[in-house]
């Protein structure tokens, strides 16, 4: 396999040793490179719709790019909404692929009074695109009050990240919710995330499959952040996205008036008097 940016081994060389033509590699290169420009820009048009339109399925999708002049046939359509993780929200969630070995676990907040901090919190992951590749957001936060604990990006849909986040959110808080809740995405599934909430004592929880609303509020969050913010900016890199980031959600959690809480602002809610949350 041609490995282009080898530091001690030229291509010529590489092409050489595997007995392949060195023109062949560099126009393959090349067109894999003019692919991912194509890509990039979809990709934005896609997440932007989605976003707006979560519900929309691939015939929806693929006339709204259409009508937006790009060239595009269901075959393509399919492979960048399969590499990113963007489905309609039925039958199931954006980003959020089953694995049918992991053990699902009930949904606890049916019926549930959730009237103070710590008594839940939730996550999620969304993503994120960028001019030239994409990243993933995870986030974590309090039900009740809405505000964002810890957030982590990544440039892989992992669970290494996702942890992370989860110990963040531990360290700032300070305590632990009594439920965690999830959807039933492969990270929140997964041996290793499971071990990390339970070894807290938190009891862990699931939506049912498909079902967006058991987690609307933080879908909310990140219709606000990409609205706002990740449409309206140009980050060439993970460093730019996450400062635009970081500066979003101290605006969100410190400034941010919510109508239902009577106008207060979510961190204040949480945790009154108390410092600015960090970034990722």
């Amino acid at each position: 396999m041609i490995e282009p940016e080898h530091k001690k081994i030229s291509i010529r060389k590489q092409a050489r040793l595997l007995g392949v033509n060195r023109h062949g590699v560099s126009q393959k290169k090349d067109r894999v490179s003019a692919t991912q420009a194509r890509d990039a820009n979809v990709l934005v048009a896609l997440d932007q719709l989605h976003t707006r339109w979560p519900f929309y399925g691939q015939r929806k999708l693929l006339w709204e790019l259409r009508a937006q002049g790009f060239l595009i046939n269901r075959k393509r359509l399919r492979r960048l909404m399969k590499e990113t993780g963007i489905e309609a929200i039925t039958p199931k969630r954006s980003t959020s692929v089953p694995n049918a070995a992991h053990r699902k676990y009930p949904y606890l907040l049916k019926g549930l009074e959730i009237k103070r901090p710590d008594q839940v919190w939730c996550t999620d992951i969304t993503y994120i695109p960028m001019p030239r590749g994409h990243a993933y957001l995870v986030a974590i936060m309090d039900w009740h009050t809405r505000a964002v604990l810890s957030w982590k990006l990544s440039n892989t849909l992992d669970t290494a990240f996702c942890i992370e986040a989860l110990k963040d959110a531990v360290s700032k808080a300070g305590t632990m919710p009594e439920i965690f809740n999830t959807d039933q995405g492969c990270q929140f599934t997964s041996h290793d995330w499971i071990e990390a909430v339970e070894s807290l004592g938190i009891r862990v929880s699931m939506d049912g499959r498909g079902r967006w609303m058991d987690n609307v509020f933080i879908e909310r969050l990140w219709r606000s952040l990409k609205y706002e913010r990740i449409y309206m900016s140009c980050y060439d890199n993970l460093i730019e996205l996450k400062l635009g980031i970081d500066e979003w959600m101290n605006d969100y959690n410190h400034h941010r008036i919510h109508q239902t809480f009577h106008y207060a602002k979510p961190w204040h809610l949480y945790r009154p008097n108390n410092g600015l949350v960090g970034a990722a």
